[in-house]
């Protein structure tokens, strides 16, 4: 299989400041992988790196669904991004918007312009989290769980070859958490590359997938 992300030898500084050095790994089509380390071992400026939102400071290679990270230029980031899923822990919903809205917000942002076309697609994201009745809600009138599920279809909505979850389950209870990850697996298992970062080691132990983690500046691999 291809490979959606290599890194070789890659450097990543937040503020001319040093956050991961020589890292080295791969992620496969239709794979599924954890990142952990502990807040601020830089798990997050490594999955921002993949999107262009941390420039990668130097590496040996960086490629991301093709695009060379090291020499990204400006105009090419919107087209990187149509690719790559992105789920977060708080959500970021419109808060004065409809799922529909919300989801439809995206859809006009990112080049739609058939009506028919943006309908049917937003039902399609929906029914793939089991939201399909769930629409016309506002964001407060959802709770955590529904509100991420929404997020993710919100990941989807262009049909990305990668998933960058970033600490999806933070901010929900236990259970819920469990719902949200075997619905990332179960993207991976339809062919959606996956790379969820979490603090949370009984998920990885739970459904088991390879676990990268960040430590003192690196990142090693765990089976």
């Amino acid at each position: 299989m291809a490979n959606v992300i290599d890194y070789k030898k890659v450097e990543i500084h937040r503020a001319e400041k040093e956050v991961l050095k020589d890292v080295s790994f791969s992620i496969e089509e239709g794979e599924f992988c954890y990142l952990v380390g502990r807040v601020g071992s830089g798990k997050s400026s490594l999955l921002k790196s993949m999107y262009a939102d941390v420039p990668v400071f130097s590496g040996e290679k960086a490629e991301v669904l093709d695009f060379d990270m090291l020499n990204i230029k400006k105009k090419q980031i919107p087209y990187l991004r149509r690719n790559i899923g992105i789920v977060f822990q708080d959500f970021q919903l419109l808060q004065d918007r409809s799922v529909y809205e919300n989801l439809s917000f995206v859809l006009r942002a990112t080049g739609w312009r058939d009506r028919a076309e943006m309908e049917q697609r937003i039902e399609d994201v929906l029914i793939d989290v089991g939201m399909q009745n769930k629409s016309y809600k506002m964001p407060h009138e959802l709770s955590g769980g529904e509100q991420q599920r929404i997020v993710i279809a919100r990941a989807l909505l262009n049909n990305p070859k990668l998933i960058l979850a970033d600490e999806p389950t933070g901010n929900l209870d236990p259970q819920t958490g469990i719902t949200i990850v075997t619905l990332l697996h179960n993207l991976a298992q339809n062919g959606h590359s996956v790379l969820m970062a979490t603090h949370n080691l009984q998920l990885c132990e739970d459904f088991p997938a390879r676990v990268l983690r960040c430590r003192d500046k690196e990142l090693r691999q765990e089976f």
